[in-house]
């Protein structure tokens, strides 16, 4: 059932195609070997990798979703398992890979030019530059629409106003994909990060998602090139289009996160003795090991069919709402559970557990809270919305 940061009840293994299971092995390799040794002492000191940043690149994980460019191109089934693994790690490592990908790379390759594209991707792709996706603002999270940043044409150029939110990868990245209503209409722009009235200050005292770099973002008469304007947004559904790749990536770190816990938790309850025998041996650590267990193997399953039907270009919204929904909620219950195992060893951070356990409070936020997709799956089961 389970070796070295694996757990596969099912066997979902058989199902995965020979270059799923090689990328899936090479970044758990990667993380045992490079990440789990030092994860700890980041948390601690709220402090992100960068040491990694080159490593990543050189395995070809910036540019999942890009077809050349300098990028190898790979399935959704496989970006996933990237994710679980990355997340198994750190949430706040799998946070950068996901962001870098999806929110960042994504849009540029989608919706951008043709100089665009071969001015950012191909040094993305090597790591020399980091993006971030600027979104979310100070009174506008779940509803995007009422964004207030606003960019003006002037002449040849665009002047950028207003503040961004919760920015992952805000304080390291060169450039910024920022979402601004011009005329009316949400467009994308690419904002180098060194251009005069952007300015990227660290949210501190964070006691959540501690190794991710993540900004508020101020646009103070902040002034781009006409060719900065993504050509291809064009309101809501741009952005939309991120955000599913995004949300599919947060609901597969999750099962990583649980993979993580559980196996903390089991290898604890077999060593741990009381009473001359190991807790596992008892029948309420055997109960909850066999929770733990379920909770993962619902998840394994439902992000792997989401995988699977976003490879065919057929998944909808509503579905990667559910997984989601249902991961994330399903990883909280297996960390909280792991930590009661551990005892008083489970607030330890080099336990991993209690890193798990904080940083699922903001992923429970993070790409829509858990109101917000049961929401939108409300609606699509009667058809009826109940949003303000």
């Amino acid at each position: 059932m389970e070796k070295s940061g694996h757990v596969d009840y099912y066997l979902l293994d058989e199902l995965l195609t020979a270059e799923e299971r090689d990328i899936r092995d090479a970044v758990r390799i990667f993380v045992e070997r490079h990440c789990l040794s030092i994860i700890a002492d980041h948390f601690d000191k709220a402090t992100f990798p960068m040491q990694l940043i080159p490593r990543m690149a050189k395995m070809g994980l910036f540019g999942i979703h890009v077809n050349g460019y300098g990028c190898k191109q790979r399935g959704e089934t496989a970006y996933g398992l990237i994710c679980q693994e990355l997340g198994r790690c750190d949430s706040g490592l799998r946070a950068l890979f996901s962001v870098q990908n999806s929110l960042a790379m994504y849009p540029i390759y989608h919706f951008g030019s043709e100089e665009q594209k071969e001015k950012w991707l191909p040094p993305m792709a090597r790591g020399e530059v980091i993006g971030c996706f600027g979104l979310s603002e100070p009174g506008y999270g779940s509803n995007p629409g009422g964004m207030e940043t606003r960019a003006e044409k002037k002449g040849d150029r665009y002047v950028l106003n207003g503040s961004k939110m919760w920015i992952t990868n805000g304080t390291i990245a060169e450039v910024a994909i920022i979402w601004a209503k011009l005329e009316g209409q949400v467009r994308g722009f690419l904002v180098d990060t060194r251009s005069k009235g952007f300015e990227a200050v660290p949210i501190r005292h964070k006691f959540s998602y501690r190794t991710s770099p993540t900004a508020r973002i101020s646009l103070r008469n902040c002034t781009v090139d006409a060719d900065s304007l993504l050509p291809g947004t064009a309101g809501l559904k741009s952005v939309f289009l991120c955000l599913n790749n995004a949300r599919y990536g947060v609901a597969c770190g999750a099962v990583g996160s649980a993979v993580a816990c559980f196996q903390a938790a089991r290898s604890f309850a077999m060593q741990r003795k009381v009473f001359d025998k190991p807790i596992a041996a008892y029948q309420l650590v055997q109960k909850q090991l066999a929770d733990m267990l379920t909770e993962i193997t619902k998840a394994q399953l439902l992000t792997f069919r989401l995988g699977r039907l976003m490879d065919e270009h057929r998944a909808r919204p509503q579905q990667i709402s559910m997984a989601k929904l249902n991961n994330v909620a399903a990883a909280m219950k297996v960390a909280r559970v792991a930590r009661d195992i551990l005892g008083g060893r489970g607030i330890l951070a080099d336990q991993q557990v209690i890193r798990h356990l904080c940083d699922l409070e903001a992923i429970s936020a993070l790409e829509g809270t858990g109101n917000m997709h049961t929401l939108v799956l409300g609606q699509d089961i009667t058809g009826i919305s109940a949003f303000a």
